[in-house]
């Protein structure tokens, strides 16, 4: 048997060593292509290339900041899911303001809740200690420790924490890593043309700004929307005192330097004569229809505007896309008649309403004498932003008073099926501009505040400051004077910096107290 078995062994290895030769023969024989060649080394070449970013791109990320309550929190959750599957408890890792460590996580009492539901019988301080023991070896962690009835404590190695420190100061602040980077339209600041910024726009201006700032530092995609009051039954007056005061508007720019003025005067005589109210009625049909000549009358008061609205942007250093009323006018047109034939319209009165489920006040898309409202804008604002452009978040920077608005609007887009599950809409509200006396900002003939206004004095007094001081210098002997020009740059940038700061350092949902001298 065993004299077999080594036959048919030598027999294998001398089959096998035949087809080594054969295979050998075939190698010589075969020509490589010269051009198959060629390509296989550009290959190689690109291949080489290829991990070479990789690798700068991990160096790159490794640079970036780390957001250490995201970077605990997503560690814990890993543990959390291994150790006690079918929780679903909210991680938040938070400073800890007091001695215990640099972080601490309470979340031991809230899968606690979850356990007890489940029919589990254990404790806070037991969880804790389970998610510290499981908790991987992490570099900059100097230990973690549990305290009192279940507190996960985090001690950042002092090491680790010179090396940020130090990492800032050479390279700056950095963005954290974002998981998905996100399409966000940011809507705010929205002033009305033909009618100047006040104080009202101050808030949503700023906070906006900032709004967009951190998203667009993270790495978002934002896009800064100014939805202006742009179209509307107060453009049929503009128009007809247009056509009257300045009949060659068509030929000739109209010098209209006060539109604030020319708005008074043509609103005047709509209150007072029936046959310009009459007139200022036919320029609405006509503006509505696209008369060319109407359009341009329509366009010159929109710019003229507009190079106002972008003196006071540009001197807040704030950047806008104008992007008004008038560009959802054929998209609410195209809209109800979706809604209607998706039976989301009731008719009420002459009116077409949406009934949100849960709320008792509905949304007027139709009036009765057949005009869209804000809400139509709105709603066609959020399919132009969410459906059309696909982005991932819509947020509006607007006061808190249109609280209930933005609840049913959100509320009726889902409804009607224009955001989708993994989409979001969101109400930044704030509070508002308060005088003094902590009444509503007003001037001491009770009219409304002027952003420009506003503006200029402040520099007023903030470059009166300055000069003060200039003058206990020479006083002292001279030293350290400014140019003029430095007065100049040192005002705008105390002014500037300090409106945003005052508005910025108080709590958003706050009425806030405007007062240049607590400011300067």
């Amino acid at each position: 048997m065993q004299t077999q078995m080594l036959a048919h062994t030598e027999s294998v290895e001398k089959e096998i060593s035949k087809l080594r030769s054969e295979i050998e023969e075939l190698e010589k024989s075969v020509k490589i292509d010269p051009d198959i060649a060629k390509l296989e080394t550009q290959n190689n070449k690109l291949k080489y290339q290829i991990a070479h970013l990789q690798q700068a791109i991990e160096k790159e990320k490794s640079k970036r900041m780390i957001a250490f309550p995201t970077y605990f929190g997503e560690k814990i959750e890993t543990i959390v899911s291994k150790l006690y599957p079918g929780v679903n408890a909210k991680i938040e890792v938070g400073p800890n303001k007091g001695k215990n460590g640099d972080y601490q996580c309470s979340c031991s009492f809230l899968i606690n809740k979850e356990l007890s539901k489940m029919g589990q019988k254990t404790n806070p301080k037991e969880i804790a200690n389970n998610l510290s023991q499981n908790f991987e070896n992490v570099s900059c962690l100097e230990k973690i420790e549990v305290t009192g009835p279940g507190f996960l404590n985090f001690y950042l190695k002092p090491n680790f924490v010179n090396s940020q420190i130090q990492d800032v100061l050479v390279n700056g602040v950095r963005a954290p890593p974002c998981k998905k980077l996100q399409k966000v339209f940011v809507d705010f600041s929205s002033p009305n043309i033909a009618k100047e910024m006040h104080v009202g726009h101050l808030r949503s201006t700023i906070i906006g700004d900032v709004v967009c700032r951190l998203l667009e530092f993270v790495g978002h995609d934002v896009h800064r929307v100014n939805h202006l009051g742009d179209w509307g039954t107060q453009f049929g007056m503009l128009i007809a005192h247009l056509q009257d005061q300045f009949p060659n508007y068509t030929t000739e720019s109209p010098p209209i330097e006060n539109l604030q003025a020319f708005y008074k005067e043509s609103k005047a005589r709509f209150d007072a004569d029936p046959d310009f109210k009459a007139r200022a009625y036919k320029c609405v049909v006509a503006l509505q229809g696209g008369d060319e000549t109407i359009m341009k009358a329509w366009r010159l008061i929109c710019d003229i505007s507009l190079r106002e609205f972008n003196k006071i942007y540009e001197r807040l250093d704030i950047r806008l896309d104008p992007m008004g009323e008038s560009f959802y006018q054929k998209k609410m047109e195209e809209l109800v008649p979706e809604l209607e034939a998706a039976g989301y319209l009731k008719h009420s009165e002459g009116c077409k309403l949406i009934f949100v489920e849960g709320e008792d006040v509905p949304m007027m898309v139709v009036k009765s004498d057949g005009g869209f409202t804000y809400d139509t804008s709105d709603l066609a604002a959020i399919k132009y932003r969410m459906v059309t452009s696909g982005a991932d978040w819509g947020i509006y920077v607007v006061d808190s008073g249109q609280g209930l608005h933005f609840k049913l609007l959100f509320s009726a887009a889902k409804t009607i099926g224009l955001v989708k599950p993994e989409q979001k809409l969101s109400h930044v509200g704030f509070g508002v501009v308060l005088g003094e006396d902590r009444k509503k900002f007003k001037t001491r003939s009770g009219d409304t505040v002027k952003l420009k206004d506003l503006l200029d004095e402040g520099l007023q007094r903030a470059e009166k400051k300055i000069r003060d001081k200039e003058e206990i210098k020479k006083e002292k002997g001279g030293a350290g004077l400014l140019s003029e020009e430095e007065i100049a740059a040192c005002r705008d940038a105390v002014t500037y910096g300090c409106i945003k700061f005052a508005d910025l350092s108080c709590t958003r949902t706050n009425d806030y107290v405007f007062s240049f001298d607590k400011m300067l």
